[in-house]
């Protein structure tokens, strides 16, 4: 293995006490000068900020709320360090939610591209939106760390893309996995020779195993990625099969979703990321994402956590009798019961009708039932009923509330 830096395969021990320290500083950076967290952080002394269980009694922002927050105070929810006019550049992506571009290095995806083996002498064909949305210039400032050339291709015009991997000598391709799979079919009803591309980095869509598979056939070594506009880069595969290592620059956690509450590993629940970047720090910014970290160190020599990627979405939130219901509801609930471990509520249907059902691991002592059942009609103001499994007998899915009902229409 040839790392990208020694920051990849130095101690475990090292990075933590590094991830640490540079989180005492975004904080006391963030309440000093972003109004945001000035509010949110008013009681937390960075110097306390010690340990990951220091860090797990901070508020959990979540991405789902920054639409809300960006429209109060506009158009970065007071989350900057910075004033608008400090930035190189603004982005919009749906939600809508705007993301800040500016001179510190904010997406990272070098070492996402470098874990693909691309870089210098490649030629990168990068189809990632690049109108509005930050997701081309993520992976073209990417491609430039690693020193490979840049073909900006974005979305769309698929005869021409199919034309430059010809034309262009393109070696690799960067965009979501199943694109690679287009190009390709056009390039060769085109006659275009894509012999020479023979690396991919991938993501925003599930590579599934047929694909991958497909793609090794035709001589293309694939990778994938997980990040998002706000964070940038958070975890990046090495090894196919072997989980997706966590960036150097990334604080990532796995948490019971609706709560702050970490999981062991092995667990699936939410992830959970901060950033340190000094102009927009995200601290312990909820994705929506559900994965589960990983035990024991990666075949490819790095040091890191692992994800093991991408699991589902953690915002299971549903409709019932004309009532929302949030997963952070459930949590609300289930925290005034410490003695329940593991529970599940459960949306279906009968006669036409929803019903609402408490799945909870255990026995339960005499009156808990009842307790339970009211303390969901008062958080969720939807009747339910409670129903206690065998210990161990609910999914290790991550899934907070699940919707059983049939489809309809």
């Amino acid at each position: 293995m040839r790392s990208f830096d020694a920051l990849e395969t130095r101690d475990p021990a090292e990075r933590e006490a590094a991830r640490l320290e540079a989180l005492r500083d975004v904080v006391r950076d963030a309440k000093a000068n972003a109004p945001h967290y000035q509010r949110t952080l008013a009681e937390v002394d960075p110097d306390s900020l010690t340990s990951r269980e220091a860090l797990a009694a901070l508020p959990v922002l979540y991405k789902s709320d920054l639409p809300e927050l960006q429209a109060a105070m506009p158009p970065l929810g007071g989350l900057a360090t910075r004033p608008v006019s400090a930035f190189r550049r603004l982005y919009l992506s749906p939600g809508p939610i705007a993301e800040p571009e500016g001179e510190t290095p904010h997406w990272r995806m070098g070492r996402a591209l470098h874990a693909a083996g691309i870089g210098a002498g490649d030629v990168v064909l990068n189809a990632f939106a690049y109108h509005l949305t930050p997701a081309g210039a993520m992976f073209d400032a990417g491609a430039a760390e690693v020193g490979a050339t840049t073909v900006p291709a974005g979305v769309g015009n698929s005869d021409t893309q199919a034309d430059a991997i010809g034309h262009l000598g393109v070696t690799a391709y960067v965009g979501t996995p199943d694109y690679l799979k287009v190009l390709l079919e056009k390039a060769d009803a085109r006659g275009v020779d894509a012999s020479r591309l023979t690396k991919a980095l991938v993501s925003g869509g599930p590579l599934f195993p047929e694909l991958r598979e497909g793609y090794e056939a035709r001589g293309i070594a694939v990778r994938q990625c997980y990040g998002t506009a706000e964070l940038g880069l958070i975890a990046y595969e090495t090894v196919p099969g072997e989980g997706l290592v966590m960036d150097e620059a990334a604080l990532v956690e796995v948490v019971r979703p609706g709560t702050g509450d970490p999981l062991p590993d092995g667990e699936v629940g939410e992830v959970v990321v901060t950033t340190f970047n000094p102009d927009y720090p995200l601290i312990r910014l909820a994705t929506g994402d559900l994965s589960a970290v990983l035990t024991g160190p990666s075949p490819c020599g790095r040091t890191g956590r692992r994800l093991r990627g991408w699991m589902g979405r953690a915002d299971q939130t549903t409709k019932v009798r004309g009532m929302f219901v949030h997963p952070r509801q459930v949590a609300r609930v289930l925290a005034a019961f410490p003695e329940v471990r593991r529970a599940r509520l459960e949306v279906g249907g009968s006669g036409g009708q929803d019903t609402l059902t408490l799945h909870v691991e255990g026995t339960g002592e005499p009156g808990l039932a009842e307790r339970l059942a009211e303390a969901v009609r008062a958080e969720c103001r939807v009747r339910g009923e409670v129903r206690f499994v065998p210990e161990g007998s609910l999914p290790n899915d991550g899934k907070v509330i699940e919707d059983v009902r049939p489809p309809t229409g």
